[in-house]
């Protein structure tokens, strides 16, 4: 304490803030009606490294003296809004960040700054600061300044003829009053250490201008005292074990967008560099997991959803920018290998597996407070918003619970509607997934609706889907073994990614800030493409191929390519790299097994138009033979099928059945078919 007596705190904040910087900030708080004084902790320690110092060991007791000193110099500025404000001095930007989960019995009393997301938010609510009492016998007034959770009464009344030690009713009006609110904050996903759960910290906000300023989902940097208070158990009193709390003192939303992420201009360069190079693309696919083999048309789609689309933010609608990519593969196909390196490597990625995910913890939960009340606690896809989730084994997730994710793949908002709370949070996230067969391989001949236990409505909301299959090939399977031989006798890649892993993940936030536009060329290439593909289709008959749902994706895909490169416009090339990745998808879930020919509407409706017509021809033929006979003869329905329409016998029975679990025709009694 000797150095704290030596120093006179006030007089030294005082010179602080008659520098032109503060004497500025100071007399701007009169103009703008706000009473808090944000000061930078770098200028303190530029004017006093000794003043610095004491202020993170003793933040109370010389916060009490800056607030003072802040006063005074207002009182110089403009006497008259010094005399109904008081001044708060907010301090901002210490040099370290201390993690959630290093904060301990050392950092009590001291002053650190905290990094998270917020998970939870009360409401605001207004806390006594002073209490005005007034005594039953006497009626004069006490008032008591409160600290703590609970109200403190006076002991006895402050009228000296009186002095009774009550009793005291509490006067509303007469007491100052402040708004508070409780945050509860989470470490982010990208700092949390392998295998280790979230740590969470409760954070308290007092003071009109720090409430409501972030909401969950935000990333935040708190500054703040660490405060450690005893749990109370009715009837045994205190704990000897305390709970850990921050009182802010400022709070700065770091924003969602990645791209707030500061760039050093070393790495600026660098990216700048790398982007002149007009192989950028092939670089960075090989820098997508170089430890798996193959797949280039599955980084190259990883890549697009990496660094994403525009999203266009009409009056009317929004539409989305963000890609969705499936995966669907074979047992062994390196699936999640992919989704945890996304994960990773995304600038706020978040991976998460199918059976131990609800609807809850990827939307949002409701949650009871301790005194009742009900809040809202974001979900892994709020969480991930701007960012990428990654979403393992997506077909053994409970059907009710992958409803929830619907809104999310083509609105990118989450609305919850329960415990008396309605909230549409955001989630503009892009979702990459990743499915097994339903009969343990990839039946070529079935379509990719049989094939996976999905339904067609979360099919249809991607934009790239593709098929991993596990097919013996002497040339390509000596290629691989010698690949993860030689990772694992080395113990790293066998090949070297050309840009690390650290400088990519920065090259995707700069690059996020472009926002590419189309040209005419890449305009009309799309155009050229999407009205070939349609025009195939007008023939009586022919399936569709493509819809307006898949030129939108072409566009997303363009304008990625295009952001690769950190290029402002979308010129033909990356048109037409997006039309051969979108066909490559197409051939490998969009054909018909039966006609060979592109299908959109087994992704749309998850049965190709051959087998509509089919389905057709056998009910109509049904509904004939009802009106002959009633009931329709099951034998002689098959023969009917036969003979008439050269329907294999094996076929035939497939399409009553198909019809029969679809509840369209049933069997009211053995051998005998009916139209529902």
């Amino acid at each position: 304490m000797t150095e704290l007596e030596s120093v006179d705190l006030q007089a030294r904040f005082l010179e602080l803030f008659k520098t032109e910087k503060y004497r500025q900030k100071i007399s701007h708080l009169a103009v703008t009606g706000r009473t808090s004084l944000i000061v930078e902790f770098e200028d303190i320690q530029a004017f006093d490294q000794s003043l610095a110092d004491v202020l993170l060991e003793k933040p109370e007791y010389v916060l009490k003296y800056a607030d003072k000193a802040a006063q005074e110099q207002l009182r110089i500025e403009s006497p008259e809004y010094a005399e109904k404000n008081q001044v708060t001095v907010r301090i901002v930007n210490l040099p370290d960040k201390t993690p959630l989960r290093k904060l301990g019995a050392a950092h009590i009393g001291k002053m650190v700054m905290v990094e998270g997301i917020i998970v939870r938010a009360t409401p605001v609510r207004p806390m006594v600061m002073k209490a005005a009492f007034r005594c039953r016998s006497c009626d004069s007034i006490t008032y008591v300044d409160q600290t703590g959770q609970f109200l403190r009464t006076p002991l006895v009344c402050s009228n000296p003829s009186c002095r009774r030690r009550g009793p005291f009713d509490f006067i509303q009006e007469e007491s100052t009053f402040v708004d508070s609110q409780d945050i509860r904050l989470q470490e982010r996903p990208e700092d949390l250490p392998p295998g280790q759960l979230p740590r969470t910290l409760h954070v308290k906000l007092v003071g009109s201008e720090i409430v409501d300023v972030a909401r969950p989902g935000d990333h935040v940097s708190i500054v703040g005292i660490v405060r450690a208070a005893a749990p109370t158990t009715p009837r045994a009193g205190k704990l000897r074990i305390f709970a850990l709390h921050l009182d802010a003192n400022s709070i700065e939303v770091l924003g969602k967008e990645p791209e707030t992420t500061a760039i050093s201009p070393e790495d600026e360069a660098k990216i700048l560099e790398l982007a002149k190079d007009p192989w950028i693309h092939r670089k960075i696919i090989s820098s997508i997991a170089p430890s798996i083999y193959g797949y280039e048309h599955i980084k190259e789609a990883i890549m697009y959803l990496l660094f994403g689309g525009v999203s266009k933010n009409l009056p009317d609608i929004t539409v989305r920018g963000e890609l969705n990519v499936l995966l669907i593969g074979d047992p062994g196909t390196a699936k999640s290998q992919l989704l945890q390196y996304v994960a990773k490597i995304a600038p706020r990625g978040l991976y998460t597996s199918g059976r131990g995910t609800t609807a809850a913890g990827l939307t949002a939960a409701v949650i009871r407070e301790k005194g009742g009340s009900m809040s809202l606690e974001a979900g892994a896809l709020v969480l991930a918003d701007k960012g990428v989730a990654c979403i393992d084994e997506i077909d053994k997730m409970r059907p009710e619970d992958r409803v929830a994710i619907h809104e999310a793949m083509e609105q990118h908002t989450v609305s919850v509607a329960k415990g008396g709370i309605v909230a549409t949070l955001n989630a503009r996230t892009a979702i990459l997934a990743a499915a097994n067969p339903a009969l343990g391989r990839y039946e070529p001949h079935r379509t990719v609706a049989e094939n996976i236990a999905l339904p067609v409505t979360i099919l249809s909301r991607f934009d790239l889907i593709f098929v991993l299959r596990d097919v013996p090939d002497k040339e390509l399977d000596s290629r691989m073994s010698e690949h993860i031989l030689e990772l694992h006798r080395r113990g790293s890649a066998p090949v070297e990614a050309p840009i690390p892993p650290d400088l990519l993940k920065k090259y995707i936030i700069y690059a996020k800030g472009v926002k590419p536009t189309l040209t005419a060329e890449a305009l009309k290439r799309l155009k050229e493409f999407y009205l070939a593909m349609r025009s195939a289709s007008e023939t009586e008959g022919s399936p569709i191929a493509i819809t307006a749902r898949q030129l939108e994706s072409l566009i997303r895909i363009a304008e990625a390519r295009a952001r690769v490169a950190l290029r402002n416009e979308v010129l033909a090339e990356d048109a037409e790299a997006a039309i051969a990745i979108m066909k490559k998808s197409l051939e490998e879930v969009g054909i018909d097994v039966s006609s060979k020919k592109i299908d959109i509407d087994i992704i749309m409706t998850g049965k190709p138009k051959s087998l509509r017509d089919k389905l057709q021809i056998v009910l109509s033929l049904i509904t004939e033979m009802e009106r002959e006979t009633g009931y329709v003869d099951r034998a002689a329905l098959l023969n009917r099928l036969e003979t008439e329409y050269n329907f294999q016998r094996v076929e035939a029975e497939r399409l009553i059945s198909q019809l029969q679990r679809e509840g369209t025709i049933y069997e009211p009694r053995e051998g005998y078919l009916k139209r529902t």
